[in-house]
């Protein structure tokens, strides 16, 4: 019994570390008014990976935005294998699709969080278990996503883009990608709480047929951070904060951030 647990709890862990990023994708990234896109919820690494398991975890929010009153799609969401949203574009305009998930919850041992908060540059929370010398100790956690898609439906270019949701977590373009060709520069703002956030390690990841390329990058003193568009193909940029936790149950929260689009 004890082994059976054991290669379980090394299954789960194996799977973790495989499995940080999650985001939005469909299909393709651009359609005609009256064309139906597909979403698939997916989670993994270097940009790609599998579908999310939407019996463990929850859809708490699901909006559109692109003119006018946001759109709620969450009574959309399926809780299927891939094809979680489809959505019909009834005007022209770019549109920003956001979700948030509920607060899943992961065990690690302490080897095993440092060498993920290694990865995602959480030096801080190093630092906060090395002075607390829990560095070894087995760690708790709350980890909650906050993802966004941006896709493009006929030729007009909708600015509500470029301004934050309100999430907790989230990265702002403050050029809508759609209005950029390759050679042109993309500068993103990632905000926590309402509020910039500097000196953070923000991944950005390209795919191009069925390559992917992966850049770490870190945002100035104002949260922003701008990086060429080398290529035509799929984008994402994905970050990470960690704090600890105020709620019962664990030791840390987490709050992931991910925007993707496609040139």
């Amino acid at each position: 019994m004890k082994k059976t647990v054991s290669l379980i709890v090394l299954l789960t862990l194996a799977a973790w570390t495989q499995a940080h990023e999650f985001w939005l994708q469909p299909q393709k990234y651009r359609f005609a008014v009256g064309e139906t896109a597909v979403v698939d919820f997916k989670v993994g690494e270097n940009f790609t990976g599998e579908y999310w398991d939407m019996k463990r975890h929850q859809v708490i929010e699901m909006k559109l935005y692109t003119a006018g009153t946001p759109i709620n799609l969450l009574t959309s969401v399926k809780k299927s294998e891939g094809r979680n949203l489809s959505h019909t574009f009834t005007q022209s305009g770019t549109h920003l699709f956001f979700l948030q998930s509920n607060a899943a919850y992961i065990e690690l041992e302490g080897a095993q969080f440092t060498d993920y908060l290694t990865e995602d540059g959480l030096d801080e929370i190093i630092d906060l278990r090395s002075q607390r010398q829990q560095t070894e100790s087995k760690a708790r956690e709350f980890y909650t996503r906050y993802s966004k898609l941006l896709l493009q439906s006929g030729s007009d270019l909708s600015p509500v883009v470029t301004q934050p949701v309100g999430a907790l977590h989230e990265i702002v373009p403050l050029q809508n990608p759609y209005s950029l060709k390759v050679g042109d520069y993309l500068t993103i703002k990632v905000m926590y709480g309402g509020k910039p956030r500097p000196h953070a390690l923000v991944k950005v990841w390209t795919k191009r047929d069925k390559t992917t390329f992966l850049q770490n990058l870190y945002t100035e003193n104002d949260g922003t951070l701008k990086f060429p568009i080398n290529a035509a193909g799929e984008w994402m940029v994905s970050t990470v904060k960690m704090v600890p936790s105020v709620k019962t149950g664990a030791d840390y929260e987490s709050a992931w951030a991910s925007l993707v689009f496609g040139l």
